[in-house]
């Protein structure tokens, strides 16, 4: 009893001071219940994380083993749902978030083949609801299943149900859920590029963007475009839905271009030409809003624009184009405080993250992801490891590529496409990273961008799933 009461009177004081540093304060965690997270823009919420890797990486929770597929995992309460290929089926595939194994799957036959040679799985992120998961495969199978067990509850094969042409990478768009409705960019012809399902039947609300919205639309060149019936509307660009001056605004950048269709029965508000003139090219980065204007941009020699919306929401006026200062090929930019954040290159070796400021599109700074000596470096001719010339030592793959990133905080968490791992500032000065690390199961191509909630990090590569804890301390 003596010993209780000299005790607590100096505990308390300490527990004061540490929890005032961050040391005992929990995390506010968060769902990441779709592609992109919560708000479809790639930001978390997340507080009390450890975001600075230059002593050590954060320690690997557990990793398991999946099938092929580009598509990121979605996370809800206990559970995460990674959409893969395993052999000849594409498996909707419920897991544990403490451990990775599986609860339920769903799966159904695919014989989907990339025609480019890339992995044959599915390209679309899940979408979780409190009773239900929405997924859309390679080959167009959409399905909606009980999230408590993996039941089918409804299922359309869009193939069948709608005109759709050969894609170039398979169905790689991810759905958004708005209230009841489903929408999904299906891409069909003449006038089902963007269609909205019922959410709880499958069955069709509206569909809408084709021939009706492309045919006479004055191109880049200004001639106007005469339909053929044979075009793509195909996107792999997630559409967003986002309020501006007062009025909701259903943004999806297909094939041909931006438009913006009333949410709620697919009526026209505008479109904006905005395409490659090659014909194997795609868009694939969302669009970005910010407050009344709207950001687009693309590879394939396209670059970026700013669309600023007039008042009467039916309206806009170009702020700027241009060519060079940010061509975007699948990483959606994120926006911070005036400034835009976001990888540029359609190849590899073009890669990189660069910093543009709002009002007039210029580049603030460009990163590679590697400022040092290339002198510096070797290549282990028995592993192909990257290392050190001098020590030998192996280190992360020291050039980011066309890499996507998520922000938390004043922080991005930053991926390579070969699995570099890395936190950079949000810096619209210059380029500061505090660590960076890689893992052996997270490797080329890591395209699938990072998700984090409740204090986890998952990544996935063509083979492993991987959770890492960002809540311990160095």
């Amino acid at each position: 009893m003596t010993r209780s009461r000299f005790f607590f009177p100096l505990l308390l004081p300490l527990l004061s001071i540490l929890g005032s540093v961050g040391f005992l304060q929990p995390s506010q965690g968060e769902d990441w219940p779709w592609f992109l997270g919560p708000k479809h823009t790639g930001e978390s919420s997340e507080t009390n994380l450890n975001l600075d890797w230059s002593q050590a990486p954060p320690p690997v929770v557990w990793k398991q083993s999946i099938g092929t597929g580009y598509s990121a995992p979605s996370v809800r309460g206990e559970k995460i749902v990674v959409h893969h290929r395993v052999g000849e089926e594409e498996v909707v595939s419920c897991r544990s978030v403490k451990d990775g194994n599986e609860l339920w799957k769903y799966s159904y036959a695919s014989k989907f083949e990339d025609p480019y040679g890339y992995n044959n799985g599915p390209r679309c992120s899940p979408i979780l609801t409190a009773e239900r998961c929405y997924s859309l495969g390679a080959e167009g199978m959409l399905a909606c299943v009980s999230i408590a067990d993996g039941q089918l509850i409804w299922s359309k094969d869009l193939r069948k149900e709608f005109s759709l042409p050969e894609w170039f990478f398979g169905v790689g768009c991810s759905p958004i859920l708005d209230g009841k409705k489903l929408i999904v960019l299906v891409g069909g012809q003449p006038n089902s590029g963007v269609v909205a399902f019922n959410a709880d039947s499958g069955d069709v609300l509206w569909q809408a963007v084709g021939k009706e919205t492309w045919n006479g639309a004055k191109t880049e060149e200004g001639a106007s475009y005469k339909w053929t019936g044979d075009e793509m509307v195909v996107s792999y660009a997630s559409p967003v839905i986002e309020s501006i001056n007062g009025k909701r605004h259903l943004l999806c950048l297909v094939r041909q271009g931006l438009v913006s269709l009333d949410p709620e029965d697919g009526s026209l508000n505008f479109s904006y030409w905005f395409r490659a003139r090659v014909h194997e090219s795609v868009n694939a980065a969302c669009p970005l809003v910010i407050d009344d204007q709207i950001f687009l941009s693309a590879a394939y020699q396209v670059g970026s624009a700013l669309l600023k919306v007039n008042p009467d929401g039916k309206s806009f006026t170009e702020v700027w184009r241009d060519k060079r200062n940010l061509l975007t090929h699948w990483s959606t930019p994120i926006h911070v405080d005036g400034f835009i954040y976001g990888f540029s290159g359609r190849h590899e070796n073009e890669g990189e993250l660069r910093c543009l400021k709002v009002s007039d599109g210029k580049v603030a700074w460009a990163n590679t992801g590697f400022d040092g000596d290339l002198s510096q470096l070797a290549r282990d001719r028995t592993t192909g490891s990257i290392v050190e010339a001098t020590t030998g030592k192996v280190i992360p793959y020291p050039f980011f590529g066309r890499g996507s990133k998520i922000l938390v905080g004043k922080r991005f968490i930053v991926l390579g496409e070969r699995g570099t791992i890395s936190v950079v500032d949000v810096n619209n000065e210059k380029f500061i990273e505090h660590g960076r690390f890689s893992l052996p199961e997270i490797d080329y191509p890591a395209w699938a961008a990072p998700v984090l909630s409740n204090g986890r990090l998952y990544l996935r590569s063509e083979k492993w799933l991987v959770s890492i804890d960002l809540t311990a301390k160095q």
